[in-house]
């Protein structure tokens, strides 16, 4: 097989930079990489040109459409049998490519997905928020090891697909938000198999402030609700966590004020916040010991947000869809998915 390694990118010339400097330096060679820019105001002409001596590379401009529409540009640009699929903030250790021939040569599916992780420079708000979004405490163990083989479902900063999935599947839908999962819906209502491959991860630096995270987070979890309504059962218990935490966050939190008023002391209201309390220290044990004691403290800042930012997305798509009866506008809250 020839792989095609294929980018989207928007506004984002010195994150393509590094992700072209570690495809540079691959143990497999057998790839070319096409990057679509999605109707970019920076353009990144120059940092491609300074990559083609070292890859086979394929440069794009198109008008922005979206983050999925834009994979399969180039995806039908490109002459590989499978398509390696990586966000522009993301980058790749050596062995990567060689990980993936290998375990396919060994055990081919026609998709397939790896994790995530931080690498030691990432800043510490970046690696808090790596732990939020991969740690169990957090995503009740739905991004990786506790998938069932053969339904594993593979997100589009770190996936791969055969030639014979786009043409079944005709690519990513026009979705801004949650088309990975929907990609990944559809290949499996397809028939096709999909394998997470742990050995495959990619360094994700993923957003840079709390703030751009909020955003992110909520919209997917605006997502997971016009998930359910493309592919009805697909919404599972663990999905509806988030919003049940924050619906319990409101609740403690009114209960600590209302008992601070009524008893005048601080220990009603201090038993009222013990559930938030307890889950600060649990997540500051693990982040600590995994990553230091500065990140161990912002994990607790990013896991709230996390599941603050999802659960009101949710509730909010929810209730649109649900009571209101009207398709909710993952757009609605952020304009343009890449800002």
């Amino acid at each position: 097989m020839k792989f095609s390694i294929i980018i989207p990118l928007y506004n984002r010339p010195t994150e393509i930079d590094e992700l072209l400097d570690s495809l540079t330096r691959q143990t497999f060679k057998d790839f070319d990489v096409i990057v679509v820019e999605d109707g970019s105001n920076v353009r990144s002409d120059s940092i491609i040109e300074k990559y083609r001596p070292q890859l086979d590379i394929k440069y794009y401009y198109k008008p922005n459409s979206g983050p999925g529409t834009t994979r399969n540009y180039g995806a039908e640009r490109s002459e590989g049998d499978y398509f390696v699929f990586f966000d522009s903030d993301c980058i790749i250790p050596d062995d990567y490519m060689q990980i993936v021939a290998h375990r396919l040569d060994d055990n081919f599916t026609d998709c397939y997905g790896g994790p995530d992780a931080a690498m030691p420079n990432f800043t510490p708000v970046q690696k808090a928020i790596s732990y939020a979004m991969t740690s169990i405490i957090s995503t009740g163990g739905i991004r990786g090891a506790s998938e069932k083989a053969g339904k594993f479902h593979p997100r589009s900063f770190n996936m791969g697909f055969s030639r014979k999935v786009l043409e079944a599947t005709h690519g990513f839908s026009t979705m801004r938000f949650g088309e990975d999962i929907d990609m990944t819906l559809r290949i499996l209502e397809g028939g096709f198999e999909t394998q997470l491959i742990k050995e495959a991860f990619v360094y994700h630096k993923r957003r840079t402030d709390f703030r751009k995270f909020f955003r992110q987070v909520f919209n997917s979890g605006c997502a997971r609700i016009n998930l359910n309504q493309r592919h009805p059962g697909s919404l599972k218990l663990v999905h509806t966590l988030p919003a049940c935490f924050l619906v319990g966050e409101i609740v403690c939190i009114l209960a600590a004020i209302v008992t601070a008023i009524i008893f005048k002391n601080w220990v009603a209201p201090l038993l009222c916040l013990s559930p938030l309390i307890l889950l600060s220290l649990i997540i500051f044990i693990d982040s600590a010991r995994k990553n230091g004691v500065r990140v161990g403290l912002l994990s607790i800042e990013a896991v709230f947000v996390q599941l603050t930012a999802y659960g009101m997305g949710f509730i909010k798509a929810a209730w649109n869809t649900y009571v209101l009866g009207k398709k909710d506008d993952t757009t609605g809250f952020v304009k343009n998915f890449y800002k």
